[in-house]
């Protein structure tokens, strides 16, 4: 991995947990991905809760009035027109995107068939956030910067323990699943809106 997109790759995790879509927009165009709401989402494996979600507005928009019938095709055109919009410019799409997403994959299953025994997408922004000041190519007064604003993100991310913590109390108390199980569920209930029956399991590999 090149220690460019190493920072890159830092850089739109922390974006992504700050809800910081300015920043999220100037990566993903450096990637060459127009999509970045989706791209989001795809990326933490749950809906991205920070964007100004006009991809799904417009689709909303677009589908009022439609039957059961012409909603499920025109959601197929939909997909197929995400998935150029995040491979819009295959130039610029950094080939260790593939690796990371399968990597992130792999780790998001383990997570949820084990129930959920770790926050992953906290740990996930808080190993992002660390590699930007321990950056050994950046000048030092950033990495002092950086070192600053990580203590002030680590305040913000334990805020998503609460959730966390309030899914795993439920999954004790027999009430629910993990926090992967949740995320899941979010999953199929936004296809759902969009006209769209997910048959199988949305993480299933």
């Amino acid at each position: 991995m090149s220690p460019a997109f190493r920072h890159q790759y830092g850089v739109f995790w922390k974006a992504l947990m700050t809800f910081d879509n300015k920043t999220i927009e100037q990566v993903t165009e450096a990637w060459g991905i127009k999509a970045a709401d989706l791209f989001a989402s795809a990326t933490l494996m749950r809906p991205y809760e920070g964007g100004d979600e006009r991809t799904r507005n417009g689709i909303m928009k677009e589908l009022e009035g439609k039957t059961p019938a012409e909603r499920h095709y025109e959601m197929q055109q939909r997909m197929k027109q995400g998935i150029r919009d995040m491979l819009a410019d295959e130039e610029k799409w950094p080939k260790e995107l593939i690796f990371i997403g399968r990597n992130m994959r792999i780790v998001q299953g383990n997570n949820q068939y084990l129930g959920s025994p770790v926050n992953r997408v906290k740990m996930m922004g808080q190993w992002a956030s660390r590699s930007l000041y321990e950056d050994p190519n950046l000048p030092w007064a950033r990495r002092v910067g950086n070192a600053w604003r990580h203590f002030v993100f680590k305040g913000v991310l334990a805020l998503t323990d609460v959730a966390f913590y309030f899914f795993k109390i439920r999954q004790w108390l027999g009430f629910g699943g993990g926090m992967e199980d949740e995320m899941e569920k979010r999953m199929k209930d936004i296809a759902q809106d969009f006209g769209v029956e997910l048959q199988h399991e949305v993480f299933e590999g």
